[in-house]
């Protein structure tokens, strides 16, 4: 094994060679540039370069300093004490004990009302909530952000205090706020046969709120659910979220994440009827022209190809009509449809109703996509664009960058166009919003791929943050029972080997569009997923210290990974919990659960952790304080 490892890093990058390559074969200084034989071609231009000699000699040297099967324990737990070292053993060994794990509610109501509210707030600070929180309030998370920044690793916070509603009460919640007068129904989709009934009728169920599914908590142990409870609600998210910016702002110097979620900012509904609109939009457009929206939107399309495309459907309408309606989706007006205005989301005074048309090819009038909107269905759309915009504009001010995160595919369209409008606008001189990709989506890759190209094409930074995704046995339960496709890969391999292409995807885009114009932060707990993404950005010139790609965990998990990459001086990150200890129960138990899902990784680490121990106790280092 250390030949593997060493061999691996004496070995020189194609990148680096071709940099030392290039360099000694320019001329002395004064000298011109040799000219080329006339006989011979010109030589391709590189592509995969790094900036210049210091930072390949970065990458060589921090490839080196990186142990690729992340099992130094010296080095993993440098961070932690003796004390830490137990408390993540006995941790970890009770999430493996699986009546424990399942019962973990009940287990920590019993504590409760046994050992009295004062005792239990120090029982669980020196066991779970000490393992995967960092602290009560933003000035104890300070502390444990600078501890994590003395090892190398940066911190985005998330303020994890969740609403301890029951199955029921989440279930009677959901179910009042899901009603709405809005439908995306208009005639040019329903009843002009364009697309067929059976089509329109699954994909409105797709889209639309379900009774069995109203506890959108259920069999999601890796991702938090927000519960609408009204707008007030909303507006204290809101609140919570800016406070993470200030403290992530304060502890790192302007330089740091942030982390949120639509459906937090506003009523869940508004994004289903959001994400309907965008469905049947593309069933409408593979209808008529043959293509899907997805390959239209790369491949673009005029009006005059677009027109013809309505002749051989055998539609006849008056070119008036169609210029007018081409004129309703150019938003940017460059000459190309772009189908949805999505950029006008952000816009002040937009009316939801009045913002997406559809043009109805029987009548040859333009009808609005989304109906019947109340006034008051209105209001709060504007709340949710308002807030979310608000929370952006305060991280920005103070330097900090947000990250909006994935949720479930029914609610996904209409985040993934939001976070897309927010990066047009946003992302000029810098990434300052990330959209977040789930590897486990069938149509992930294609999905980043419209973006990519949408960046490209009108200027401005594509950042991404590439997970595997929360939501699986939800997503396949719920897709068995209303008999939709299931929208996740095969298995746990197919994802993998997709999230590496989606990564490869990105590094190409970084060739074509240069530096400054791409990034994306790396979460993932999988080890071979780490590998791959640091061999590729060793073949592809890419320094960490340019954090084009950077990486993230869990706090109180994976940090043989997360600690590894800090002190060989890769650009890594922990998700920081954090919030009153009864307040983040519910939290808690989610990563009890997460836990003793993953048996086979909790195993390595409790190995890894005993391993240490024992290092340090047989080497008479009873006490260490990091």
């Amino acid at each position: 094994m250390r030949l593997l490892v060493a061999s691996r890093h004496m070995s020189r990058s194609p990148a680096v060679i071709r940099l030392l390559a290039s360099q000694a074969s320019q001329p002395a200084s004064g000298q011109p540039p040799p000219s080329p034989s006339p006989s011979s071609p010109a030589s391709p231009p590189i592509t995969f370069l790094p900036v210049n000699a210091a930072l390949a000699k970065e990458i060589e040297d921090k490839f080196a300093a990186l142990d690729p099967s992340f099992r130094n324990t010296k080095e993993a737990f440098k961070s932690k004490s003796n004390l830490d070292l137990m408390r993540a053993l006995v941790v970890l060994r009770m999430c493996a004990v699986k009546p424990l794990v399942k019962n973990n509610q009940i287990v920590l109501a019993s504590m409760r009302r046994i050992l009295g509210k004062s005792l239990f707030k120090k029982a669980l600070k020196n066991s779970f909530y000490g393992h995967f929180v960092a602290g009560e309030t933003t000035e104890e998370v300070g502390h444990t952000i600078e501890r994590l920044k003395r090892f190398g690793v940066k911190s985005i916070l998330d303020y994890s205090v969740e609403s301890d509603l029951s199955h029921d009460e989440a279930e009677q919640k959901t179910n009042a706020t899901s009603s709405m007068e809005a439908d995306v129904s208009p005639p040019a989709i329903v009843d002009t046969g364009v697309v067929d009934s059976a089509t329109v009728d699954l994909t409105h169920e797709r889209y639309s709120a379900h009774k069995d599914f109203a506890d959108r908590r259920v069999n999601v142990h890796a991702a938090r659910t927000y519960i609408y409870e009204g707008e007030k609600a909303c507006d204290i998210n809101r609140d919570v979220f800016c406070e993470s910016i200030d403290a992530v702002a304060k502890a790192s110097g302007g330089e740091g994440f942030a982390a949120i979620k639509i459906t937090a900012l506003g009523r869940p509904a508004l994004l289903l009827r959001l994400s309907e609109s965008i469905a049947q939009t593309h069933n409408f457009f593979k209808a008529l022209t043959g293509d899907s929206l997805g390959g239209l939107q790369i491949k673009r399309i005029s009006k005059d190809q677009f027109a013809q495309k309505l002749k051989n459907f055998g539609v006849k309408i008056d070119k008036e009509i169609i210029e007018q309606w081409f004129e309703t989706v150019d938003f940017d007006k460059d000459g190309l449809v772009d189908f949805h205005g999505w950029d006008q989301l952000l816009e002040d005074n937009q009316k939801l109703g009045q913002m997406f048309k559809v043009l109805n090819i029987k009548t040859g009038k333009l009808e609005p996509l989304i109906q019947n909107l109340t006034p008051q269905e209105e209001q709060e759309f504007t709340n949710m664009i308002q807030r979310t915009v608000e929370v952006a504009e305060y991280g920005i001010a103070r330097g900090i960058r947000l990250m909006v995160d994935a949720e479930q595919t029914y609610f996904q369209p209409a985040i993934s166009r939001m976070a897309v409008a927010m990066m047009k606008k946003y992302n000029k001189d810098r990434g300052n919003i990330f959209n977040t990709y789930q590897a486990y989506l069938k149509n992930a890759l294609d999905d980043m791929e419209c973006d990519m190209q949408k960046a490209r094409r009108e200027g401005w930074h594509f950042g991404a943050k590439l997970v595997r995704g929360a939501y699986m046995d939800q997503e396949r339960a719920r897709a068995e029972a209303i008999g939709y496709e299931d929208p996740i890969n095969e298995n746990y391999e197919v994802t993998g080997r997709q999230y590496e292409r989606c990564l490869t995807r990105i590094a190409d885009e970084l060739a074509r569009r240069g530096r400054g114009n791409v990034s994306v932060m790396i979460a993932s707990h999988n080890e071979d997923t780490v590998r791959f993404a640091t061999n590729l950005m060793r073949e592809r010139g890419i320094a960490p210290s340019e954090r084009i790609m950077c990486f993230a965990q869990l706090y109180g998990m994976c940090d043989q990974v997360s600690f590894s990459l800090g002190q060989a001086g890769y650009s890594v990150y922990k998700y920081l919990p954090y919030g009153p200890v009864e307040d983040v129960l519910p939290y808690l138990s989610r990563r009890a659960l997460e836990n003793g899902s993953v048996i086979e990784k909790a195993k390595v680490e409790r190995g890894m952790l005993s391993s240490e121990l024992w290092r340090r106790i047989s080497g008479g280092q009873f006490t260490y304080k990091p």
